[in-house]
């Protein structure tokens, strides 16, 4: 008996020390409130800073190229606790430091020299590229650095502004963070068909991936304010920009893909020119290949249910069949108009397909597909394109009436 305590002894010494052992923390962690939390990051074409400049003048330089410039958005613990302690109409929630080079991982570690706190990614919300950037390089050597680091999370959204990036990590708000604004503006959505869905890190290196040209959000900015307008029209083979699709162009992708979850449409009544406005409930899209022999075309088949939400036609029933079918069919002329535009502009103008219609040729035809996937931009813009779209009302809104 006592030989069997003397076993049983080193054991709970044992499971006692591998139990206690995770109480002890990460013996080589940095504290949360000892870090600089990256939230934002904008790269543009290079234009040192007046900070920069002033330490290039003392010696502050080393070897590189100026190439690009990043502007890292970060939230410190000295930002954070005076913002608790202090107001003002000059009190940012924000820091924004930029830094000038011509590698993206040594301007980081650059910033080591500048700040006692190291930067941390896992928190970064949102890259916005400059468009300027954008048209002149590759976006895997623009985020190669990125899709490398492991701290960087996959999810991190992509952006592409006209103008200067670094301009849309500034507001003017008290207590408003730029990089939180940027990424939830993304999550109106649900209110609009000018918004896209998520572009993230990890999605847009699928895409370059592919070879397969897409879209990008493009953002705005102006006295600290922002707005999304549009999309960066990302070109298959050279990885770069190639141009830009206005708010309505987009809207009219938004209705090829059948990915919007909510927006309105603004047409106008034919006899007497005024105003209706359609809100849609639902939306769906399918886009049919057609081949034969050697010929492809598209069906594109859009549906919609909706409710009017506005009405300046004030003579006659609005409850009337007849009136709710002519509301439709002038919704419907609406959409198809959209669509047209920016089937236009896609084949005519920038000779890519942004909106998904090579992908459903895969999918549907893949013999066929193998053979015109390596110039599919090319031919696309050939290609002949048919859309049908049936919009229905079945909500007339809260005013005078309810549903039928």
């Amino acid at each position: 008996m006592k030989q069997s305590h003397n076993n049983i002894r080193p054991l709970f010494i044992s499971l006692s020390v591998l139990l206690f052992l995770p109480l002890t923390g990460c013996w080589s962690s940095h504290e949360i409130e000892e870090q600089s939390l990256g939230i934002g990051l904008a790269f543009d074409k290079a234009k040192p800073s007046s900070i920069e400049k002033k330490l290039n003048e003392q010696g502050g330089g080393y070897s590189k190229k100026d190439r690009i410039t990043a502007t890292y958005q970060f939230i410190t613990p000295q930002v954070a606790s005076s913002t608790t302690k202090q107001s003002g109409p000059e009190q940012k929630s924000y820091l924004n430091v930029s830094e000038t080079g011509d590698s993206f991982h040594q301007m980081v570690r650059e910033l080591s020299l500048r700040s006692e706190q190291p930067v941390t990614a896992h928190h970064l919300k949102v890259v916005v590229i400059g468009e300027d950037l954008a048209k002149s390089y590759k976006l895997e050597q623009l985020l190669n650095q990125n899709f490398r680091e492991s701290e960087v999370r996959p999810s991190c959204l992509v952006l592409i502004s006209k103008g200067r990036a670094s301009n849309t990590l500034e507001t003017k708000k008290d207590g408003e963070i730029p990089a939180f604004r940027l990424a939830g503006i993304v999550e109106n959505a649900y209110r609009t068909t000018r918004i896209l869905p998520p572009m993230s890190h990890i999605k847009v290196e699928s895409k370059i991936k592919s070879g397969s040209s897409f879209l990008i959000q493009k953002v705005l900015s102006a006295d600290g304010q922002v707005k999304f307008a549009g999309a960066a029209v990302i070109d298959g083979k050279t990885h770069k920009m190639t141009g830009f699709l206005n708010e309505e162009e987009l809207e009219g992708v938004t209705w090829i893909t059948g990915k919007g979850k909510g927006g309105v449409v603004k047409s106008f009544d034919k006899e007497t020119g005024q105003l209706i406005v359609y809100e849609i409930e639902s939306m769906k899209s399918s886009i049919v290949p057609r081949v034969k022999g050697d010929n492809i075309s598209f069906d594109v088949n859009i549906e919609s249910v909706g409710r009017l939400s506005e009405n300046w036609v004030v003579s006659g029933d609005t409850f009337k069949n007849e009136f709710l079918k002519k509301a439709e069919k002038s919704s419907e002329k609406e959409v198809k108009r959209l669509v047209r535009n920016v089937v236009e502009k896609m084949q005519k103008e920038y000779q890519v397909d942004v909106a998904g219609f090579g992908n459903r040729l895969r999918i549907e035809h893949p013999k066929v597909w193998k053979k015109v996937k390596k110039d599919w931009d090319q031919t696309f813009s050939e290609t002949p394109i048919n859309y049908d779209v049936k919009l229905t009302i079945n909500d007339y809104g809260a005013s005078d009436g309810s549903k039928k």
